[in-house]
């Protein structure tokens, strides 16, 4: 099947949902150009997620595609030789029990000093009456981000301004992520993308996110390593290491604008 979209749906109300625009003689007013297959059943849904897996592995193009680097990473990668090399490097190298229990550090003290912003808030000012406001979503979003960063680059971009610039390009990079593009849905409409503004977005934040992964892997590659700083390695770390060991062929590349 050419990159169906395959919509999984539970419970007789989704059913029924689905069943209005066609009946009365109603029928769906848009034309959409991709093959939809909804599964509304256990069965249907075990039929495409095992038995007939490789025929709906693959993803269609979307914007995904271009922010990240011609889907060379792991979830718009289409199966095949490169798919399964990047997984193994994902299992065994890491997300592997051993790797996931070595950041649990990281976790415990970026929690930590959350929990200490909370309670220096709230006794901020004792001789107050009014009652301390605690932005809790936005602290649990630097929560995240810290502890994400901490475990991939081995640092924080918290408050310093390149700290705040990384922010910002790492949210609009998951803005992007769930925007919605037209010509996904109808791929001969996708040149209104060009005059929309969502083409000119694109391009911007890779050339972004190019300098900056270009930044964060000079910056490991000028540390030197011990036996010590190895026990700390973080991602960067770890797929520098592979790719000097020359393991699976795994290579990086430093990107430039």
């Amino acid at each position: 099947m050419d990159h169906a979209v395959v919509v999984l749906l539970r419970g007789r109300r989704c059913e029924t949902e689905l069943d209005i625009p066609f009946q009365k003689g109603n029928r769906p007013q848009a034309v959409v150009r991709k093959p939809i297959l909804v599964a509304s059943s256990a069965k249907a849904a075990s039929e495409i997620m095992k038995t007939h897996d490789l025929i709906f592995s693959n993803r269609p193009q979307s914007i995904g595609q271009k922010l990240f680097y011609n889907s060379k990473d792991v979830a718009f990668s289409p199966y095949g030789d490169y798919w399964r090399q990047m997984r193994s490097i994902c299992v065994l190298q890491l997300l592997s029990n051993q790797r996931v229990h070595s950041f649990r550090c990281v976790r415990e003290e970026e929690m930590s000093l959350m929990i200490e912003k909370i309670k220096q808030r709230c006794v901020a000012d004792p001789n107050s009456s009014s009652r301390t406001l605690v932005n809790l979503s936005e602290m649990l979003v630097t929560l995240t981000n810290d502890i994400v960063c901490r475990v991939a680059f081995g640092r924080k971009y918290s408050d310093e301004e390149n700290g705040k610039k990384a922010k910002n390009i790492l949210g609009e990079f998951i803005q992007l992520l769930g925007v919605f593009d037209l010509g996904f849905y109808i791929p001969w409409l996708a040149w209104i993308n060009r005059f929309n503004g969502l083409d000119a977005k694109v391009e911007k934040i890779v050339k972004a996110i190019d300098t900056f992964i270009e930044g964060v892997i000079e910056e490991h590659e000028k540390k030197p390593t011990s036996n010590d700083q190895k026990k700390d390695s973080d991602f960067v770390d770890i797929l520098l290491e592979t790719q000097r060991e020359n393991l699976t062929g795994f290579h990086i590349e430093k990107f430039l604008p």
